[in-house]
């Protein structure tokens, strides 16, 4: 016997029950705060799409993740923004937030969504499809590392050129 086990993830759609625990994973995934309000400001932003926020669970550990999409343009085409990704700690670098990627990309393809953008680690999220966004000619209004806004087609499309537009809770 190894001594290895794999870790199987369940993801789900958020519920009303799940606020409490979903502001938890967040505020404890991140520094400050600031991302686990943003998901509650969201919640009330013509921008939230019930559908389009998981959480990630796992039978012996519970609710450990969550994300989300949420509508945004590109230019003047609608898009979908993935954010904010969050993990309880402990439970980082075992998938969690992998499968919970992918449920929301997967869920978006099937809702007939074209493009998600993200503005995360580069190193992360071209495992899922991401490019970088300035290849297409897709900006955003303020200055970020390149490498770090990236942009995936989920139709097989060329995304549109233009500026991103984030619900108004992301303040960009």
């Amino acid at each position: 016997m190894s001594g290895l086990s794999t870790v199987e993830w369940h993801t789900r759609r958020e519920t009303p029950a799940d606020k409490a625990a979903v502001h938890a994973v967040h505020r404890a995934a991140f520094d400050t705060e600031l991302e686990a309000e943003l998901v509650d400001t969201l919640r009330r932003d013509p921008a939230w799409i019930d559908e389009f926020s998981v959480v990630v669970e796992h039978s012996h550990h519970g609710l450990t993740g969550h994300a989300l999409l949420t509508r945004c343009h590109i230019g003047d085409v609608p898009a979908l923004g993935l954010g904010p990704v969050g993990v309880l700690p402990e439970q980082q670098g075992r998938g969690a937030g992998s499968a919970a990627v992918r449920a929301l990309l997967r869920a978006a393809r099937q809702a007939g969504e074209s493009f998600v953008v993200v503005l995360g680690h580069p190193s992360y999220y071209p495992r899922f499809g991401f490019e970088r966004a300035s290849t297409y000619g897709v900006t955003l209004p303020v200055e970020v590392p390149d490498e770090a806004f990236m942009v995936v087609s989920l139709d097989g499309n060329r995304p549109p050129s233009g500026v991103v537009r984030y619900a108004a809770p992301f303040g960009v």
